[in-house]
């Protein structure tokens, strides 16, 4: 008989195309996976994988057993959210799951508020900027920054938000006393080149360095290194940053707070998520870059 410790790593290798991509995944070794393989094959008796110079391949018995796998899956995350969604007690583990900057300026008070009133319920926090899957109850509550979150979740959009251009004090002082000085800027990758609104008021840029994540950038502002683009709500709160001048605010990605249609009548969700809605409501200002 296959049991489902070893189909996951069968169902794993499938999607993510070989044993580095599953082993990744499941936190193991390629040697582990390999193992389970194995295990599985022996216990079904047939070939899952053929074994090619340029790695696993799956067999037509390996595709169909990844697609069984995929419905034991299925079935065990709405058998957890069902058992989940019988649970009327302010209490039990509670995981969140939000970016990590976001934790960081936000949730963090949040979080101490909440527990202060409700110590019976343990919470976990998943930070990342990967988006979790709820369906699969890797998290209860998911703070999103983004457009329109997927439908097959539901919750509220607590608050828009602006960015603005920051730069640490010393840059700004330079640029300002020498304004023929060309503007360095800390590039995201994945962005496309230096915003449109800042060419008529710096037309002297120049990419000084290339990031991929806001954790670096706001390093590399600090640290002198450029300017760059950021939501208010960390460049207005972090001291060693001021925005630079003659730079319109910019309009920025909305924040939700989400959860799962079957969770969303759990005592413990859903009053995390009103009190953590009401509390982000009240710092609407700071996420609009409103600095009255």
């Amino acid at each position: 008989m296959m049991y489902w410790n070893d189909l996951k790593y069968v169902l794993e290798t499938v999607r993510q195309g070989g044993l580095s991509g599953a082993a990744r995944v499941l936190k193991v070794n390629h040697a582990t996976v390999s193992r389970r393989i194995a295990a599985a094959e022996d216990a079904i008796g047939a070939r899952l994988f053929d074994r090619l110079p340029a790695g696993y391949a799956p067999t037509d018995a390996g595709l169909e057993a990844a697609r069984a796998a995929e419905q034991m899956e299925r079935s065990s995350a709405e058998l957890n959210r069902a058992i989940a969604a019988r649970d009327r007690s302010l209490s039990g583990t509670l995981t969140i799951t939000a970016p990590q900057l976001l934790v960081e300026r936000v949730l963090s008070p949040i979080l101490l508020g909440f527990r202060a009133v409700h110590p019976e319920i343990r919470i976990n926090v998943v930070a990342t900027n990967e988006v979790l899957n709820l369906a699969q109850r890797e998290a209860d509550v998911a703070f999103r920054i983004g457009g329109s979150p997927s439908p097959t979740l539901v919750g509220v959009r607590v608050t828009d938000q602006r960015a603005a251009v920051y730069a640490n004090h010393d840059l700004i002082a330079r640029l300002e006393n020498d304004p023929s000085l060309p503007l360095d800027w800390v590039r995201f990758a994945h962005w496309p080149g230096l915003p449109k609104q800042i060419t008529s008021t710096w037309p002297n840029r120049r990419v000084a360095l290339v990031v991929d994540d806001m954790i670096a950038a706001i390093g590399a502002v600090r640290a002198g290194i450029g300017a760059t683009r950021m939501a208010c709500f960390l460049g207005d709160s972090d001291p060693a940053l001021a925005r630079l001048p003659k730079v319109d605010l910019f309009e920025y990605s909305p924040i939700w707070v989400l959860t799962h249609p079957d969770l969303r009548a759990v005592p413990r969700v859903a009053t995390f998520m009103e009190f953590a809605a009401a509390r982000i409501r009240k710092m609407r200002p700071a996420f609009e870059g409103r600095l009255d």
